[in-house]
C-alpha cells in the first residue's frame, strides 16, 4: 500500500469511526431524552388521577353516584385543562367507547394503542402496567391505561342502578362508556408535547 493510500485510509478509517460514535451518543441522547419525557408523562397521569379519584370518593359520599357524575363531567376536563397549562403538554383522557365524544373521542393513533391495549388485556396483562410511549412526526406521545376498578362498575359497568343511568343520560346523550367489567380497559389518559 503506498503512503498516500495508507494516510487516506487512515484518515478514512477514523472518521468513519468518529462518525460512529457521534451516532452511538446521538442515539444514547435521545433514549435518554425519550426516558425523561416518560417519566415526565408519568408524573402528570398520577397529578391527574391524584387530584380527580379524591373529588369522585367525596362527591360519591356527600350524595351518591349522581352527584359524582357531576363532578367527572365538570371537574376531569379542568383538571386536564389546568395541567396541559401548567406542564405545556396536550392531557387528556380517551377511549375506544367514549362517554363524551367531544373530547374523548381517540385519534388514528390513540386508537391504534387503544387496541393494542385490549390485545394485551384480553392476553392476560393488567390494565396497570399497560402503558405507550413514541415519537411521532415531532411529538411525544405517551398514553397510559386505564383500568376499570370495582367503583367504576357503578356508572361504567352492565348493572347501573335507574337513577344514575337518568343523570348519565342527561349529561352524555350518546354515551357509550357502559358494559364494562372489572380489570377490562376502560380508556387512557393520552398526552403530547411537541418536541424542539
Amino acid at each position: 500500500m503506498g503512503k498516500h493510500r495508507k494516510s487516506w485510509f487512515v484518515a478514512t478509517t477514523a472518521a468513519v469511526i468518529s462518525l460512529s460514535l457521534s451516532v452511538v451518543t446521538l442515539a444514547n441522547t435521545e433514549s435518554e431524552n425519550t426516558a425523561a419525557l416518560e417519566r415526565e408523562a408519568v408524573s402528570i397521569v398520577k397529578r391527574f388521577a391524584g387530584k380527580l379519584k379524591p373529588q369522585l370518593k367525596q362527591a360519591i359520599t356527600a350524595a351518591g353516584f349522581e352527584h359524582a357524575i357531576n363532578v367527572c363531567s365538570v371537574e376531569a376536563p379542568k383538571i386536564a385543562q389546568t395541567l396541559s397549562e401548567e406542564t405545556g403538554w396536550e392531557v387528556k383522557r380517551v377511549s375506544l367507547k367514549a362517554r363524551n365524544n367531544a373530547s374523548a373521542t381517540p385519534d388514528p393513533f390513540e386508537r391504534d394503542v387503544l387496541n393494542s391495549f385490549d390485545q394485551r388485556q384480553q392476553a392476560g396483562e393488567a390494565p396497570a402496567t399497560m402503558k405507550h410511549a413514541e415519537v411521532v412526526a415531532n411529538e411525544f406521545r405517551f398514553i397510559k391505561a386505564q383500568g376499570v376498578e370495582g367503583l367504576c362498575l357503578n356508572c361504567h359497568g352492565k348493572s347501573i342502578a335507574p337513577e344514575v343511568q337518568k343523570v348519565l343520560d342527561k349529561h352524555y346523550p350518546d354515551d357509550m362508556a357502559t358494559g364494562y367489567l372489572l380489570g377490562q380497559v376502560r380508556g387512557a389518559f393520552s398526552l403530547t408535547k411537541t418536541l424542539e
